[in-house]
């Protein structure tokens, strides 16, 4: 298991157990605390997160601003990559392609998915990302591509 996989399992049931773990999975990437969110559930293959409207993430305009959003779905693509990647294999962030669908007006839910045949080679690996408002409405939508490679031996 990643440390990261072992660190969610010693804090996910203890008393702010998600808020002990973000904290501390927000200082592997410190841009990720900009964004004050908290991961709610972590699996192979599946990261969310809720990522709360505060007036530090907002736009000119009052929504959640776009690079925010983008930080977002960083943070869930990286959670879910180190507990899903093999332990023979390595990744790396090669792109992102993001759609913004509705303006993000509330609290929000990041989501990241992969399936697990989509780790067994080497390349090119598409991560499905998206952001849902309380009301349901998806605000943003697409791909991180990350790069995977075998360690060398």
């Amino acid at each position: 298991m990643s440390a990261l996989g072992t660190l969610w399992a010693k804090t996910n049931g203890l008393p702010m157990g998600k808020k002990i773990f973000s904290t501390l999975y927000s200082q592997k990437a410190p841009y990720f605390a900009t964004i004050h969110a908290t991961v709610t559930e972590l699996r192979p293959n599946y990261a969310e997160l809720q990522l709360p409207k505060r007036r530090s993430v907002q736009n000119h305009i009052g929504t959640v601003h776009a690079i925010a959003l983008c930080n977002g779905a960083e943070m869930a693509m990286g959670a879910l990559a180190e507990v899903t990647v093999p332990s023979d294999k390595r990744w790396i962030p090669k792109g992102m392609s993001i759609a913004y669908t509705a303006k993000a007006d509330s609290d929000i839910t990041v989501i990241a998915e992969t399936d697990p045949e989509q780790w067994q080679n080497d390349g090119d690996l598409d991560v499905r990302v998206k952001a849902v408002t309380t009301a349901g409405t998806v605000c943003f939508e697409g791909v991180i591509k990350l790069w995977i490679s075998s360690k060398k031996k």
